[in-house]
């Protein structure tokens, strides 16, 4: 099992596991969520979000956590799909 970190807002440093097992599954490193949220904005109150190749999460759970309103998460593989509805159940995220 795979883990990241959620870097900043409400759900500042809480864990998000995914299934490491999925081929061609790379989440988003640190640095880069870093840098692309400098460039959106710290605060992501009141957007809509899409994260079309959701994988581990890390960018859809990032922008709720940051104040979206909806996140809209897609990937093609159901486990990986039963896996971000199970993660984002035990954050107890009220949007995605």
């Amino acid at each position: 099992m795979g883990r990241v970190r959620i870097i900043s807002g409400t759900h500042r440093s809480r864990v998000i596991e995914f299934n490491d097992n999925i081929s061609g599954l790379r989440p988003t490193p640190n640095r880069v969520r870093e840098t692309l949220f400098n460039w959106l904005g710290q605060q992501l109150d009141g957007l809509l979000i899409l994260d079309a190749f959701s994988g581990s999460g890390a960018l859809g759970f990032e922008s709720s956590s940051r104040g979206a309103v909806q996140v809209i998460m897609l990937d093609n593989n159901i486990n990986n799909i039963h896996k971000l509805i199970h993660e984002k159940n035990k954050l107890k995220f009220k949007v995605i």
